[in-house]
């Protein structure tokens, strides 16, 4: 293995001289530095990380916590988990999971044991308990996710307010007046997960400017779950000729449960689905859809985390802008049999 002595060696200084270069903690020259730096490439050195830690005050650790809760879409939170690895790897750090749902508890214990940098925090609800405690620990903090009130904290996440109104604005440019809202399962809503009320706010207000009539359900994530929140939906709105679906988890079912009541995607029901793009194209049908930018979402805080460790960032709010992508599964509405006896007169 190579050692602090060997780099030393090759690059013709002192084993302090290295350390120096490695912390930062004392100026070299520019010269020696990259006598050090060439050196410790050729060598393939790797610092220890327990000595590392101990020369700068960082564990060049980034916290990320993914409580998995109910309602949950684990796949998913797993996208998000593997941008921000990767992301993190080229600064230099790794990533400590933490996955127990132990609230503001959990992040005072983090924050005591001196195990990360930083924290990027996932599942954020519109009214967060966690977020007073955040304000106040002497860490670094990011959300994935965007609550009511964001304020002295760093936020990303998807417009779903621009995402709920572009779904709604194609389908009725596509002539759809009645359409089916296919929600996350009743424990998301009832959590008050933030990107709910942002997406119904955008869908609601698109609706009421188009003048779209709009029924609204929770879905669990299930076969059996689906189909009774079809059942409802078409029990509401008989005349339903779309269907808006935030719940990839039961997109693999929806061309059955709708076969059940005589209808087809897109004939007779138009769909837009909010998810990724990978989970829009692996069915029979393949999805219009909203993507859920996972990969851009976590890079992207890893970068925000970084800029506010290093201390030259402000706290900020920012929200991707929504990407719609037409595929087989939306089509213009069938003129209803109403108006073709009419046109034949």
């Amino acid at each position: 293995m190579v050692s602090i002595a060997d780099v030393a060696r090759a690059a013709d200084v002192s084993t302090s001289t290295v350390s120096y270069v490695l912390s930062g903690k004392r100026p070299i020259s520019k010269e020696t530095a990259d006598r050090v730096h060439r050196a410790i490439r050729e060598l393939q050195y790797r610092p220890h990380a327990g000595a590392r830690a101990l020369a700068s005050s960082r564990t060049s650790v980034i916290g990320l916590v993914i409580p998995l809760r109910p309602g949950q879409n684990v796949p998913v939170v797993m996208e998000f988990v593997a941008a921000v690895v990767a992301r993190a790897r080229t600064f230099d750090h790794d990533v400590l999971l933490l996955t127990q749902d132990e609230g503001v508890d959990g992040l005072h214990r983090v924050a005591a044991s001196a195990l990360t940098d930083a924290l990027i925090v996932m599942d954020v609800q519109a009214e967060d308990p966690r977020l007073s405690a955040l304000r106040s620990l002497d860490l670094p903090a990011v959300l994935i996710g965007v609550p009511d009130r964001p304020s002295g904290l760093s936020a990303i996440d998807l417009d779903f307010a621009e995402a709920g109104a572009m779904a709604i604005d194609h389908l009725g440019e596509l002539g759809h007046r009645v359409v089916g809202f296919v929600g996350q399962p009743p424990e998301v809503f009832e959590r008050g997960t933030s990107y709910v009320p942002r997406l119904l706010s955008g869908v609601r207000a698109a609706a009421d400017r188009v003048g779209v009539s709009l029924a609204l359900e929770p879905c669990p994530s299930t076969f059996d779950g689906l189909r009774r929140c079809v059942e409802r939906l078409l029990e509401q709105q008989p005349g339903t000729t779309a269907l808006l679906v935030h719940n990839e988890s039961v997109l693999p079912f929806l061309a059955t449960v709708l076969r059940e009541h005589g209808r087809r995607i897109p004939k007779d029901l138009a769909t837009v689905a909010i998810c990724p793009d990978d989970m829009a194209t692996t069915h029979a049908v393949s999805f219009t859809n909203i993507a859920i930018p996972a990969h851009e979402l976590g890079t992207a805080a890893v970068d925000m985390v970084m800029r506010r460790l290093d201390g030259d960032a402000p706290a900020e709010t920012r929200l991707l802008a929504p990407v719609l992508t037409e595929r087989e599964s939306t089509a213009p509405a069938r003129p209803s049999s109403r108006s073709r006896t009419r046109a034949a007169r």
